[in-house]
């Protein structure tokens, strides 16, 4: 927006995310943070399918979020970019690209299932980004609710710097509404002035020293200190509601103008903005979702894909709002828009100058691979390039179009995604694909430290002698590569192959599987002065690393999943069972109240239908959160082999065969 002098205008701010457990009433409450702010005139619902930030099809029909949703409304001259999440652990992806973008969140707790594994995960992604939070427990007038017991919950799970701005008025049937904790003759126990200036004493000195003499504070100090505290990220501000009824929505859009920050960054600094969404639109193609954190964007504008090194042309820029859109012209630092035109991008990708974009958090991990059939072999182009479009929108689903042997591959992350995507097939694209049961995906590691060599100097032309040191790394570490050799010895442009192809030929090990936590170090390399081509070297590397590993050998490992189940107390011993069969590793069981409640790690192999089993044991009782756990070495009776795509580089003659064309079918 500009002035009549074509000044742009500064517009106050918000960038927020909301987050939360599947179910806990993200949409719902955004849909009502729409209605009380005027931006909508009438509620819609995730049950009838009328939510704002519903839009697809598959979201409408489910009554659940796929995808993440951008919508805008404003409250007292603030504009506030709001995105609401999906909550399903299969589409965690989306949450992970959400978190990059925000200047703040809000993380939604239910009043009656308290703090589950997700808002555990969620929360931990927040704290490792710093990004300030407001924690806002919702559902206060459903049965069962307890918000003094979801506080404890928030206090022992969460962080112990929950500060309460508003105590609920009743609770279940009685729950009335909100009363602020910085106005007297608030009545509930731990949602009160003298526990809010307790906990903050924790972080202020004069706080402290005050609460210590026992000179009373006044309420605008402790909400003053709690602002500062809140947009720093050390204390969250704790409400309560019931966002189905409206009640605590109007409290909550208080809250994020106060104590959540506006964005940093300035128009007038050259540009520096991240895709976090892509989306096909009918009309304009490819809508790339950007956060600008420096500079502007208009139309017509050229802008620099640094990721990609390619400069494209931008033919509009769009302020989607749930189902609406709008052409706005201009994106200025601190916003977020759609912007047209950008055909190369992909999620992730940095425009401009990267210096000024955080770095993405990993909270998504597939643990499943699936195979996917067309309905007939006339079919598969326009398969592939469906599901080519939807690993745009979903970079983990990492597709793999084996030509040669007909065969799609996907990753996912659980049955509700493979529901969502045989859904998307059929309506979006009018295919109707067959899936087949998904299959876990292990990974392998170096069992011992060895060496790789190869010598790649005939038939002629060629020449790419290598040395790799191969050594096992620290669980989790991934690839590290390193190179000892002088470029002296081996041109730099011929060790910038190695290091491109190294990952490439760590994706099938011993067992078929992508070989990780390791260290890879290139000790020796010799290139000849006639006879070297720079492909030399990515022909060369693939067989020296399989040389390596099968000296190394290699071990297996398999997925986890860190679980918390809870169960009636009188299928505890059933549940026990259950884990040691499942070889699973857990703590000491707990009783709470009459249930049973245990925490551990399981294979993801031996747990894939646990879920429904567990429902049919409790009668519907029983509940298992889960998030991943890492990978750990598989027991010796475990075997799990995967069929290796193409030649084998450990068959060195024929692989070079292959790679140069010249094997005959």
């Amino acid at each position: 927006m500009t002035d009549e002098k074509g000044k742009d205008l500064v517009i106050p701010r918000r960038n927020v995310g909301i987050f939360a457990h599947v179910d806990a009433g993200k949409t719902t409450t955004t849909e009502h943070l729409l209605f009380h702010s005027g931006r909508i005139r009438a509620l819609g619902s995730v049950d009838s399918g009328t939510a704002q930030t519903d839009s697809m099809d598959v979201e409408r029909e489910r009554g659940i979020s796929v995808r993440s949703a951008t919508t805008t409304f404003t409250w007292k001259d603030t504009s506030i970019n709001l995105v609401d999440t999906p909550g399903h652990v299969d589409f965690l992806s989306e949450v992970e690209r959400s978190l990059r973008v925000m200047d703040g969140a809000i993380l939604i707790v239910s009043a009656v299932e308290g703090v589950q594994s997700q808002t555990e995960m969620i929360w931990h992604a927040l704290q490792s980004l710093k990004i300030p939070t407001l924690l806002y427990v919702n559902k206060m007038d459903r049965v069962g609710a307890d918000a003094e017991r979801v506080l404890r919950d928030i206090e022992k799970q969460l962080t112990g710097m929950a500060v309460p701005i508003y105590a609920p008025l009743g609770a279940e049937v009685t729950f009335r509404g909100v009363a602020s904790v910085f106005q007297e003759g608030v009545p509930a126990p731990g949602f009160d002035l003298a526990t809010a200036v307790e906990k903050l004493s924790e972080l202020d000195e004069h706080l402290l020293a005050s609460y210590i003499e026992g000179v009373p504070i006044p309420a605008l100090e402790a909400k003053a200190a709690l602002q500062r505290y809140a947009r720093q990220g050390l204390a969250y501000p704790l409400l309560v509601g019931a966002s189905s009824k409206g009640l605590g929505i109007e409290e909550l859009m208080e809250a994020i103008l106060d104590y959540l920050p506006g964005p940093s960054g300035s128009a007038e600094q050259p540009l520096s903005a991240v895709v976090f969404k892509v989306e096909r639109d009918k009309t304009m193609g490819r809508m790339a979702y950007v956060r600008l954190y420096e500079g502007a964007i208009r139309n017509r504008d050229t802008v620099l894909n640094a990721t990609r090194g390619v400069e494209e042309k931008v033919t509009q820029i769009r302020k989607i709002d749930g189902r609406r859109a709008e052409d706005i012209g201009f994106v200025a630092a601190g916003d977020i828009a759609a912007v047209c035109g950008l055909t190369q991008v992909r999620i992730g990708d940095v425009l401009g100058r990267p210096d000024a974009v955080p770095p993405a958090p990993r909270l998504a991990v597939p643990l499943l691979t699936v195979q996917v059939h067309a309905e007939s072999d006339a079919q598969y182009p326009a398969l592939v390039a469906a599901l080519q479009e939807l690993t745009d929108e979903d970079p983990l689903l990492d597709l793999q179009w084996l030509q040669e042997e007909r065969e799609l591959h996907v990753k996912v992350m659980g049955a509700i995604q493979l529901e969502i995507l045989t859904s998307l097939l059929a309506s979006r694209f009018g295919l109707h694909a067959k899936f087949d049961q998904p299959s876990v995906i292990y990974k392998e590691t170096p069992s011992q430290a060895g060496e790789g060599f190869i010598a790649y100097t005939m038939p002629k032309p060629c020449w790419a002698i290598l040395r790799f040191r191969i050594e096992p790394g620290a669980p989790g570490s991934g690839l590290v590569y390193t190179s000892q050799v002088r470029a002296d010895q081996l041109l730099a442009q011929y060790q910038s192959e190695v290091e491109r192809r190294v990952p490439e030929a760590l994706q099938q090990g011993l067992l078929g599987w992508e070989v990780t936590d390791l260290k890879v170090t290139l000790t020796f390399g010799e290139h000849h002065v006639w006879h070297t081509h720079p492909l030399d070297f990515a022909v060369a590397t693939p067989m020296g690393l399989m040389q390596g590993l099968a000296q190394t050998g290699t071990t297996l490992l398999e997925p986890m999943l860190q679980v918390r189940i809870t169960v009636p107390e009188a299928y505890g011993g059933k549940v026990l069972s259950d884990l040691v069969q499942m070889r699973a590793s857990f703590d000491p069981p707990q009783l709470s109240g009459d249930r049973f409640v245990v925490e551990g790690r399981l294979p993801v192999a031996t747990s894939l239908d646990y879920p429904v089993k567990l429902s049919a044991m409790s009668g519907g009782r029983g509940v298992i959160t889960s998030s991943f756990g890492g990978y750990q070495p598989s027991p010796p009776d475990v075997h799990a082999e995967r069929r290796r795509r193409g030649v084998n580089p450990l068959d060195q003659s024929k692989y070079i065969l292959a790679v140069r064309k010249a094997l005959s079918t």
